[in-house]
């Protein structure tokens, strides 16, 4: 019941503050989360669900590396989606993963992209990425919902002869969401992504954005549970309410 009363509290929050209709509501949404399944993470898979799920998050993608789950893909699947119906009273859950385009790092086989729902893509742009000049074949090649994480798009397409416009627009066709990575934590020394910064103070990027129709996610890339910021996430995804784009929560209904 009180989930459910938050849920309502929210949803007139957004109707009074940027005149959301209750049609137009989208989840409050962190798609991009560790546990001790990543290398750099700690807590179990439980202890960070309960701080989303109290701290009212709605939509929630655990999202370990591939190079720390390594060879327990189905180990950590299995793991993740059992807790899907345990929780559905409270949040919606869904397993997937970071994937690492460094060759030292990228170890997945086709048929294991399957076991998650959705995957985030690192290392955009990178020297000696595995996506250098073939950006869009790479990311066809994935069978699941995918997303590109923590990485400055714009300056990226200009990298490779695109327009902004042209660059989104092709991502929007197929089918590649952005992430909005809003970590502020003492993993990444509380630096905040200049590029996410900037997104959401530049009107005409946004304009570009939604003109090209593409989906958008809000991450907050948490590693450890006592640095965990639910406020912080909610901000961001009634900021994307405000400008109503395209947002990931509509990809997993």
């Amino acid at each position: 019941m009180r989930r459910k009363q938050c849920t309502q509290y929210s949803i007139v929050f957004m109707q009074l503050t940027f005149g959301m209709k209750i049609g137009d509501y989208m989840k409050i949404m962190d798609l991009h989360s560790h546990t001790y399944f990543s290398n750099c993470g700690r807590d179990e898979p439980e202890t960070i669900i309960d701080a989303a799920a109290e701290g009212g998050i709605e939509l929630f993608g655990i999202t370990d590396h591939n190079y720390g789950i390594n060879e327990r893909e189905v180990e950590y699947s299995r793991l993740i989606n059992s807790m899907k119906e345990p929780y559905a009273d409270r949040i919606k859950l869904l397993c997937g993963i970071e994937i690492a385009t460094l060759p030292d790092y990228y170890n997945m086989k086709e048929e294991e992209y399957k076991l998650f729902d959705f995957c985030l893509i690192e290392n955009v742009g990178w020297e000696g990425t595995i996506t250098k000049d073939c950006f869009f074949e790479f990311m066809e090649k994935i069978p699941i919902k995918k997303g590109i994480a923590h990485t400055d798009l714009f300056a990226y397409a200009e990298t490779i002869g695109m327009t902004p416009f042209d660059f989104f627009k092709k991502m929007a066709d197929s089918g590649i969401f952005w992430e909005m990575n809003v970590s502020y934590d003492s993993i990444h020394n509380y630096r905040e992504h200049p590029y996410m910064l900037e997104f959401f103070e530049d009107p005409k990027k946004q304009d570009i954005i939604r003109d090209a129709k593409v989906v958008i996610s809000v991450g907050f890339d948490g590693h450890r549970v006592e640095d965990y910021l639910p406020p912080r996430i909610k901000e961001y995804c009634l900021k994307l309410g405000e400008m109503k784009l395209k947002t990931a929560d509509e990809l997993f209904k």
